[in-house]
């Protein structure tokens, strides 16, 4: 099978060639145009009339020009040279200009966060390009659910990934209403939370650990309250109505912490971390939608 692959790709040149020389009625302009030596071709040429029995070219001293059986083969052969040129440059459009479904994985608080900020612009760019995005909080094998990329915080992506980073640092901030803090004297300390009633959020694989750092100090809690949830909008719901303390995005709770609704606590505990990177397989040759939708999303600066 190697062997008529390699067959057919060789007549396909030779015969391109032979095109070149017969529009140009000249070896040494076929030659320069096709950035071959004017014996290289020659030889070309006389190796592809042996193939078919035929003279393809009448030469002499002072012109090229095609034979009748050269003449016959052209009428066939210009048109079939005409799509596979037709064919190669639909190839390159897609490059130039990306298109297809670009299957990606993200967690809700990432798809609020980075990618629906630049969705309409990305679409206006790209209209070609369809994203098909699967939300979930656990970590993915983008490999092994053929996806394309996902957009996760760092510390949950596999080491053998690319990563490239879409956000600005990000903090989480631990809240409470101020119903449930009327009661309560609001934790300064991890070792506070032992006396709170914890609001929890869960992956399908266990609890969200809450961690805490202050200067060199670090410390993880588990958060054993009265509920825990996989869908952090209900984490954030359950705590205004006072049921408890929780953790989330400081930038989503901002707006309900401004307004009063949410008391933020221990917040010398919470330090800023790398915020999401869009995470990818390692290829050889990137797809031009992926390459597009990293363009859009790379945090600039």
């Amino acid at each position: 099978m190697s062997m008529i692959h390699e067959s057919v790709r060789g007549d396909l040149s030779d015969l391109a060639a032979f095109a070149v020389v017969a529009e140009e009625r000249s070896f040494t302009r076929a030659a320069a145009r096709l950035g071959v030596s004017q014996s290289a071709l020659s030889h070309t040429i006389r190796a592809l009339e042996r193939r078919l029995g035929l003279q393809l070219l009448a030469r002499t001293t002072r012109s090229v020009s095609p034979t009748p059986a050269g003449n016959a083969l052209l009428q066939d052969l210009a048109p079939a040279l005409e799509r596979i040129r037709q064919s190669l440059q639909k190839v390159r459009n897609l490059r130039d200009r990306p298109s297809g479904r670009l299957r990606l994985v993200t967690s809700k608080s990432a798809a609020m966060t980075v990618l629906l900020p630049k969705l309409e612009a990305f679409t206006k760019a790209y209209p070609e390009i369809v994203l098909d995005v699967t939300i979930t909080n656990d970590p993915v094998d983008l490999v092994a659910g053929e996806f394309d990329a996902g957009i996760q915080i760092g510390e949950f992506i596999q080491r053998d990934m690319i990563a490239v980073r879409v956000s600005a640092d990000l903090k989480l901030a631990l809240v409470g209403s101020p119903a449930y803090f009327a009661s309560r004297k609001p934790p300064k300390t991890p070792l506070d939370l032992k006396d709170h009633a914890c609001i929890g959020f869960r992956f399908s694989s266990g609890m969200y650990r809450w961690e805490f750092e202050k200067g060199k100090k670090m410390v993880t809690f588990n958060p054993l309250g009265p509920a825990s949830f996989d869908d952090i909008d209900l984490v954030v719901q359950a705590i205004l109505t006072g049921a408890g303390i929780g953790m989330s995005m400081e930038h989503t709770l901002m707006p309900m912490i401004k307004d009063g609704r949410l008391i933020q606590v221990m917040k010398d505990w919470c330090p800023a971390f790398p915020g999401y990177f869009l995470y990818y397989p390692s290829r050889r040759n990137q797809p031009g939608a992926l390459a597009a939708l990293i363009s859009t999303l790379r945090l600039k600066g």
